[in-house]
């Protein structure tokens, strides 16, 4: 299942971007598919660690595209939670033994050393069944296939915008300001669904507070060049998240030329 869900999202973009290149990336996604399945069956796997870390995170270049330094900042950020995740998901679970007087004296019938007793969540409300079918798991695959859906449509907007040199207000950018900075924010979502650790729970604030700074700096610069272009456009679309009225509809927005 879980294969099949990153394969439909990722078959989704690359088809978007163009068709010839889903082929290249299909071996990719099959082991990560493999890797993330219930066969796992315990810690100290860090060749998965490797490779999970290593395709999420060109995974997420490739829709994402740094160019900037500040686009690198953020991206770098992403990664370090990425690589803090997997870590504790196959190579050393940190959070199990720190809370594991807790987790045992409360729930003594849990083996919490097996690797399916990661999906904290699930184990804490009482999941019975396989955890890759509990409730938050499903709930992190709609976080993280939307996060990369917006990063793919944000980027085609912006990109296309450079290369004019106009604004961009279309797509995604016709409902918030910064689609991309919201695209990685609903995939660190989904992590912490998936799979919570104390690590990526304290990094998730400082990663907010991090893109919502990055998110100022760039407002001013764009402000700086484009004037009153950019202030009409910051007074009708929220910085980062949508109007209820303008998520199902197709909200107008003034032209974009300079």
């Amino acid at each position: 299942m879980v294969l099949l869900g990153f394969l439909a999202v990722a078959g989704y973009f690359l088809w978007e971007e163009h068709a010839a290149h889903i082929l290249g990336y299909l071996p990719l996604l099959l082991i990560l598919g493999l890797c993330m399945s219930n066969e796992v069956p315990a810690y100290g796997l860090w060749f998965l660690v490797v490779v999970n870390s290593a395709i999420f995170i060109l995974f997420a270049f490739s829709f994402f595209k740094p160019k900037t330094g500040r686009d690198w900042r953020s991206f770098g950020a992403f990664s370090a939670f990425l690589v803090a995740l997997f870590t504790e998901m196959y190579g050393f679970p940190l959070t199990i033994y720190f809370l594991s007087g807790w987790l045992q004296t409360n729930y003594p019938s849990v083996d919490w050393l097996a690797h399916d007793s990661g999906h904290l969540l699930e184990m804490l409300f009482g999941w019975k069944a396989n955890p890759h079918l509990g409730p938050f798991h499903i709930l992190s695959f709609g976080f993280i296939g939307g996060g990369f859906i917006l990063l793919s449509a944000a980027w085609r907007v912006l990109y296309q915008a450079q290369r004019t040199g106009t604004l961009a207000t279309t797509g995604p950018y016709a409902r918030i300001r910064h689609p991309q900075y919201v695209g990685f924010v609903l995939i660190l979502v989904g992590f912490l669904f998936q799979w919570p650790t104390i690590l990526t729970l304290a990094m998730f604030p400082v990663l907010l507070v991090m893109y919502w700074r990055l998110s100022l700096r760039e407002e001013r610069e764009v402000e700086a060049e484009l004037g009153d272009v950019y202030r009409r456009y910051a007074e009708r679309v929220p910085r980062f998240m949508p109007r209820l009225k303008d998520i199902f509809t197709s909200p107008a927005v003034e032209g974009d030329r300079q």
